[in-house]
C-alpha cells in the first residue's frame, strides 16, 4: 500500500506547454536555411534548460542568451537577427495543458505545485487546467528556486507532512529530481518526449501515477 499523501508538481514542461514552440523555431531555422529534426530540436532545448536556469521573469537578453546557447547545440551559427525572429516567432505563444493532466481529476490525494516562474503562475494554471490545486509554491513569492532546496523545504512545511508521504514529479533531473530526492521526498521524472530513456524513476505519462499512489 502506497504511503503517498500529497503530491507536488512543476508546472511549465510539466503539467502546461506551449505546444507551437517547436515548429515555430523550425520556421526561423528554416528560413535562415537550416534543417533540424523536431526530435532533436526537443532533446537540445531539453539540455539547453538543464544547463541554463530560467528566471523568474525572463527578459529578451535572457532569450537571446538561451537562444544562442540552443542554436550552438544544435550546429547552428547564431547571429542578431536570427535570434530576434525566434524572440518574436516565440514569446508570445500561448501555454495550453498536457493531454494526459486531465487525469488528474481521478487523483484523490490533495495536489499542488512548485515552480519557478513569477506571481502570475496561480492564475494561469486556474485559467487553464480545471483541477484544484491545495498549494502554490511559486519561487518569486517565496524568494527560493529550485534546485534550491528551499523552495522543496518550504513546500514540506507548507502541508506538515514528513517528506516520504510525498511525491514530486517535474520534467528536469537537474531542477526538480533530485534536489526533491536530496531531501527525502519520492520524485519521478515525466519524460513524454524519451528524452531519458535508462532513467530509472520516470514516467512518460501523468497517467503512470496510478502505479505509485
Amino acid at each position: 500500500m502506497s504511503t503517498i499523501k500529497f503530491i507536488y508538481f512543476d508546472a511549465a514542461n510539466t503539467l502546461i506547454h506551449k505546444p507551437e514552440l517547436w515548429k515555430k523555431i523550425n520556421e526561423v531555422l528554416t528560413k535562415y536555411g537550416h534543417t533540424v529534426n523536431a526530435a532533436e530540436l526537443k532533446k537540445k532545448h531539453k539540455f539547453t534548460s538543464e544547463k541554463i536556469k530560467f528566471p523568474d521573469n525572463t527578459s529578451k537578453d535572457f532569450y537571446n542568451i538561451f537562444n544562442k546557447e540552443l542554436l550552438s547545440a544544435l550546429g547552428v551559427n547564431s547571429n542578431e537577427e536570427i535570434l530576434n525572429d525566434i524572440y518574436n516567432a516565440c514569446t508570445y505563444l500561448p501555454w495550453q495543458k498536457f493531454d494526459d493532466v486531465t487525469f488528474l481529476k481521478e487523483i484523490e490525494l490533495p495536489i499542488g505545485i512548485i515552480s519557478n516562474f513569477n506571481s502570475s503562475l496561480k492564475e494561469k494554471i486556474n485559467n487553464i487546467i480545471s483541477v484544484p490545486f491545495s498549494e502554490f509554491i511559486i519561487s518569486e513569492d517565496v524568494t527560493v528556486a529550485k534546485p534550491d532546496p528551499g523552495i522543496f523545504e518550504f513546500a514540506i512545511n507548507k502541508i506538515g507532512l514528513p517528506p516520504e508521504e510525498i511525491l514530486f514529479i517535474g520534467d528536469s533531473i537537474f531542477l526538480d529530481i533530485e534536489p526533491a530526492k536530496k531531501i527525502g521526498m519520492k520524485a519521478y521524472l515525466i519524460d513524454r518526449d524519451n528524452v531519458y530513456p535508462t532513467y530509472q524513476d520516470r514516467i512518460s505519462s501523468l497517467e503512470e501515477l496510478k502505479h505509485l499512489i
